[in-house]
């Protein structure tokens, strides 16, 4: 009997690796195929547009647009022009690659233009957003910073109010001193001279 289990269970085992084995030397699922397998993740489908890390992306932009907020932008901008400038007005006609009226110039200027001002609102968006999430972290912190205080206010409201009722030395010692003169005037206990020091 205990064979005859045994049997079975090594067999269940031998067909289970033999499906896993058959499993492996099946070519890949296509797309189709798989969503019939729900035992399988899909296969993700290749987009016509090119993937790209939008945060390095972002992260390139703000340096852009940091870099187009400086002096020294500026400066590389003027001598760029200058030198532009001065090349196709003073250089043999030949060697010139943009008459006066300076329409390659202008298209260049143009070029960077049409790139820098979508840079600079991507760098100032991400700003907004990076300003935004520390507003609310400012908030929630001020939320807990009052609610803290008036819960402060009212543990040293309870214990003035707790405080109030409680007999402290002096108010004993007078009450005390009192009761003592009280029993004298009865004429139960007799004075004493250094109790009325």
């Amino acid at each position: 009997m205990v064979d005859r289990v045994d049997k079975e269970r090594d067999e269940r085992r031998e067909q289970r690796r033999e499906l896993r084995e058959r499993e492996r030397s099946l070519p890949p699922l296509t797309g189709r195929e798989r969503r019939l397998r729900l035992d399988q993740p899909m296969v993700p489908r290749r987009g016509l547009l090119p993937e790209y890390d939008p945060e390095a992306f972002g992260r390139l932009s703000e340096r852009i647009a940091r870099f187009l907020g400086t002096g020294r932008f500026i400066v590389w901008m003027t001598v760029t022009i200058i030198v532009w400038v001065v090349w196709n007005t003073t250089a043999p006609p030949a060697l010139r690659f943009d008459e006066y009226p300076f329409i390659f110039l202008t298209l260049m200027l143009s070029l960077q233009a049409s790139y820098a001002a979508p840079l600079i609102l991507l760098a100032q968006n991400r700003q907004d957003d990076r300003d935004r999430v520390n507003l609310e972290q400012d908030r929630k912190r001020n939320e807990r910073s009052i609610a803290d205080t008036e819960y402060l206010t009212r543990e040293v409201a309870a214990l003035r109010m707790g405080l109030g009722e409680v007999a402290t030395r002096d108010w004993i010692r007078s009450e005390l001193q009192e009761l003592v003169k009280e029993l004298e005037q009865r004429g139960t206990v007799e004075p004493s001279h250094d109790r009325e020091h």
